[in-house]
């Protein structure tokens, strides 16, 4: 199964992608944690963050989870992914599909801020930031909607997901 949390920076994906992978990893343990950052890392930054550089870091990292999904590997996905054509690739292509979108209303997400990112794109030292000038269109029709305003912890939330996902998983 492909679990993708997705929403925009400093939403919450990592943290509950980081608290939902030992639950999973416990009874499952053909469970790997995908995070969009560090794929995009590992590929040493070679895209930017333009929506060209975006929708091809995204396409690797559809590729990447089809691979692992052929093989039986569960993966807990955490990225932004901007575009309904990979959401929607997601669901026709892989055995088992579970999307998790984390709404957070932008002024929330400017105050969290823990990179600074949204500080930066609002005094203009910084383009192509997902919800300042790069749209961030909402998943069509995720399977889990989390309104992630800061009154539950990360934790809860895995917690939630874990629960509505793990009687769909084979390994």
């Amino acid at each position: 199964m492909i679990i993708w949390i997705t929403g925009m920076s400093a939403s919450g994906k990592t943290a509950i992608a980081n608290e939902l992978y030992p639950l999973l990893k416990n009874k499952h343990k053909h469970t790997i944690l995908l995070d969009g950052d560090v794929f995009r890392d590992m590929h040493k930054n070679d895209v930017d963050h333009s929506m060209e550089g975006r929708k091809k870091n995204g396409d690797r990292i559809c590729q990447m989870c089809k691979f692992l999904d052929k093989q039986e590997i569960n993966v807990i996905c955490a990225s932004l992914a901007p575009f309904h054509e990979i959401r929607e690739w997601n669901k026709a292509n892989y055995n088992k599909y579970f999307e998790v979108f984390l709404d957070v209303p932008l002024n929330v997400l400017v105050q969290r801020d823990p990179k600074g990112l949204y500080k930066m794109a609002l005094n203009g030292e910084m383009k192509n930031m997902v919800g300042i000038d790069l749209p961030f269109p909402p998943p069509r029709n995720p399977d889990l909607v989390i309104n992630n305003i800061g009154d539950r912890t990360p934790k809860s939330i895995a917690e939630e997901i874990f629960s509505t996902v793990e009687p769909n998983l084979e390994n």
